[in-house]
């Protein structure tokens, strides 16, 4: 009765999982990516921040992450990608995003508990366990086939635990 039920359920969650599986199995990839230049845009932005910003807020004005000066000539603060002129209060700099759809996708993946739709993720992720698990009721013990997986199975535990711990 269980089998009947778990192949049951491992069916149709599965349908009803294939979008969300697929984008997260690209925007993983992407993930993978994140430290380079793979895929992403690069945009011009002028923005005018106020004048004589100091040097230790600059970077929170600015709404980037590890922030730092490089050199200070004229009154004009050089960080990477950018510039700021103190007496305009005008910081011109590049930055390089991923394109709207894939940045999406990414930002679904990486959400955590301050995101409004967070459970979604949890959802997910209970899915994926049920998979893996659900995955030894598809067959008879019994069967050949299912030996064969069982030693498939060792070999993904023990790749898993190079991975972990090596």
């Amino acid at each position: 009765m269980t089998n009947k039920y778990m192949r049951i359920i491992h069916r149709y969650l599965g349908f009803f999982l294939i979008g969300i599986m697929s984008v997260y199995a690209l925007s993983g990839i992407v993930l993978i990516f994140r430290n380079t230049d793979f895929l992403k845009n690069e945009t011009t932005i002028q923005r005018e921040i106020g004048k004589n910003i100091p040097n230790k807020e600059l970077g929170r004005s600015l709404r980037q992450k590890n922030f730092k000066v490089l050199k200070e000539e004229n009154n004009t603060v050089f960080f990477k990608n950018g510039e700021y002129n103190k007496q305009t209060g005008v910081a011109n700099y590049t930055t390089k995003e991923l394109p709207y759809a894939l940045h999406q996708m990414t930002k679904l993946h990486k959400a955590n508990s301050d995101h409004p739709l967070f459970w979604l993720n949890i959802f997910f992720g209970v899915s994926l366990l049920f998979f893996s698990i659900s995955s030894f009721w598809m067959f008879m013990p019994k069967t050949a086939i299912f030996k064969k997986g069982m030693w498939f199975t060792l070999g993904g535990i023990v790749l898993t635990l190079a991975l972990l711990f090596i």
